[in-house]
């Protein structure tokens, strides 16, 4: 098998360096300094389960690499839509890719079925410029429960978490999910094959779509948001409509409000992704966790009041960091 990790961050490279243990044909492709580390180091991983080095091939051109069987694509959502230069390389006829994306993808309703079967998400993929790039076909959808975080150039720091969900889109039990979670799972991480992946999507949904803006409006850490009683009420609101668009969709996430907020009290005071970017003056990736799911609320008819305002707001933060 061989597979290429565009975008060799933090999960990317963990994700990678375990492919490797695997005995896969793996190329990572990264940049700067991190590049350079893993090309004369290989890629370090620290963690609790144990500390290891895959000396995996490191590249910032994916043309070196050629066609691969998979691509497991670590890059922010925000960069998609212009990964047509860096993914065009690395594609066969069936090469899959496997996206670990939070929020909504891009590909959620292709195969989806029932009256809104093929309706593209105009927040995700606007005008279609993400399904250019990345057609819904070769999507095989991921859902990332791993924390990871890196230390330095070169070296992962894996925090807790192994487990990585994959799925069709058409909700059927593929040869290609099946050859992949085979090979994470021989590289020491779990990946079940979850037919209904879109639960999975809407469980982790819950946490993004609440906790992250509102980090980055307040500036706060997660055991921060859920220890203040009033954000706390906010985000229990948040979770609450997002769960009502996901019914209108006839998803029924198997998770309440109240144990996905003890799940995330009891991270603790961890910085959300969403406010680490903000620190580091990057892009929020904000459309795909939120504005997505007040679109679909669009078209359910369903009322989300809150998740409009923090939306209205979080979108002028978003907008002036990216100026």
């Amino acid at each position: 098998m061989k597979v290429a990790v565009l975008g060799a961050g933090a999960i990317g490279a963990y994700v990678g360096a375990a492919l490797h243990r695997a005995g896969a044909d793996v190329h990572l492709v990264a940049r700067g300094p991190h590049l350079a580390a893993m090309r004369q180091h290989g890629a370090r991983v620290l963690s609790p389960r144990g500390d290891f080095t895959a000396r995996v091939r490191a590249t910032g051109d994916p043309a070196e690499i050629g066609p691969v069987d998979f691509v497991f694509l670590g890059l922010k959502a925000t960069s998609y839509a212009a990964c047509g230069p860096l993914i065009a390389p690395l594609l066969h006829g069936t090469t899959a890719v496997v996206a670990a994306q939070n929020g909504i993808p891009w590909w959620y309703f292709h195969r989806h079925g029932g009256p809104h079967d093929g309706h593209r998400v105009e927040s995700v993929d606007p005008g279609g410029a993400v399904s250019a790039v990345l057609a819904p076909e070769r999507a095989v959808g991921c859902v990332v429960y791993a924390a990871t975080e890196l230390e330095g150039p070169g070296v992962v720091r894996h925090l807790e978490g192994t487990r990585f969900s994959i799925g069709e889109p058409d909700r059927t039990r593929s040869a290609r999910c099946a050859a992949f979670s085979e090979a994470m799972v021989a590289g020491g991480l779990k990946c079940p094959v979850e037919p209904e992946l879109r639960g999975d999507i809407w469980i982790k949904l819950l946490g993004n779509i609440s906790f992250n803006p509102i980090s980055a409006l307040a500036r706060a850490t997660m055991g921060e948001m859920c220890r203040h009683g009033g954000t706390r009420r906010v985000i229990e609101i948040m979770m609450t409509e997002t769960l009502a668009v996901a019914s209108a969709l006839g998803c029924e996430p198997d998770i309440s409000v109240e144990r996905r907020l003890a799940g995330a009290e009891r991270v603790g005071d961890h910085r959300t992704s969403t406010l680490q970017d903000l620190e580091r003056g990057k892009p929020l990736e904000l459309d795909v966790l939120l504005a997505a799911v007040v679109e679909l609320a669009d078209i359910t008819g369903v009322p989300v009041p809150t998740l409009r305002t923090v939306h209205a707001i979080s979108d002028l933060l978003a907008s002036r960091t990216a100026a």
